[in-house]
């Protein structure tokens, strides 16, 4: 099995990183980015139907649960890479190499990651709304309890705890992005966005773009969380938390080990 050098893997993460920050016109923009942001949230409501839809194997198997979200919550994530949609924590590795070899600005480059970061929530509340919550998908249980108890879960928990568990989950994203990027073909980029994804879900990890999804179902099925609450325990921390994971351990770290010295 040929697949792509850590060098010219990074060439073409460079390469994606510029098209991203500069090939797209706005309106386009937010269409790539709205999808992506919906892509993940099939994959979030998909882990719910087939993680909890087992409960009387689950109960006595806790891990059974999280593997088994774990195991279909990566669609989300092939349907960005092989389509080309915009992600906001893939974007924090890829326009990371670029911005270094001072091919794109500091500005372009925290341009695209909020406008990504929007459009990706406004996919994620739009399936959530429309092809969840009015569709009653997961309102009876054990689907019900099982989305209260996540959201529960993902905004109980300290700053610190969350911005970490930010860390982790980016960190593995991102690798399964790099990794797709360095196959050839569509098998093999599936099993690099598969894998590495599959480990942050069923570690428990946080991700700011999944969360999107699962904290607004919560709440539109009579969940007691806030808008700000929603912000403040979970989105801030979890967002910042994937920047470092994504820009700093996979984009940086890469580019420092396999770019040119930078003059």
């Amino acid at each position: 099995m040929s697949v792509n050098s850590p060098v010219d893997t990074l060439r073409l993460a460079t390469a994606a990183g510029v098209s991203k920050a500069t090939a797209r016109t706005f309106p386009r923009l937010l269409v790539a980015a709205f999808l992506a942001g919906a892509y993940i949230a099939l994959g979030g409501v998909l882990s719910i139907i087939i993680g909890f839809g087992f409960p009387e194997f689950s109960a006595s198997n806790p891990g059974l649960q999280r593997l088994m979200s774990g195991l279909v919550f990566p669609i989300g994530l092939m349907l960005v890479v092989i389509l080309g949609a915009d992600l906001f924590t893939g974007n924090n590795a890829l326009l990371v190499p670029p911005a270094m070899s001072r091919r794109i600005g500091l500005l372009a480059v925290l341009k695209n990651w909020t406008i990504v970061w929007l459009a990706n929530f406004a996919g994620c509340l739009a399936v959530a709304y429309f092809l969840v919550y009015l569709t009653g998908l997961t309102a009876s249980e054990p689907y019900a309890s099982a989305v209260a108890k996540i959201a529960a879960g993902k905004t109980s928990s300290t700053f610190g705890v969350i911005f970490l568990k930010g860390i982790g989950a980016n960190w593995c994203v991102c690798l399964a992005v790099w990794l797709a990027l360095s196959g050839r073909r569509l098998g093999e980029k599936l099993l690099a966005c598969e894998i590495p994804v599959m480990a942050f879900v069923a570690l428990g990890y946080e991700h700011c773009i999944a969360n999107m999804f699962f904290i607004p179902l919560a709440m539109m099925q009579g969940a007691d969380i806030s808008v700000e609450q929603m912000f403040v325990s979970n989105l801030i921390p979890a967002t910042l938390g994937n920047i470092v994971g994504g820009a700093l351990f996979v984009g940086a770290v890469h580019a420092y080990l396999n770019g040119k010295p930078i003059e």
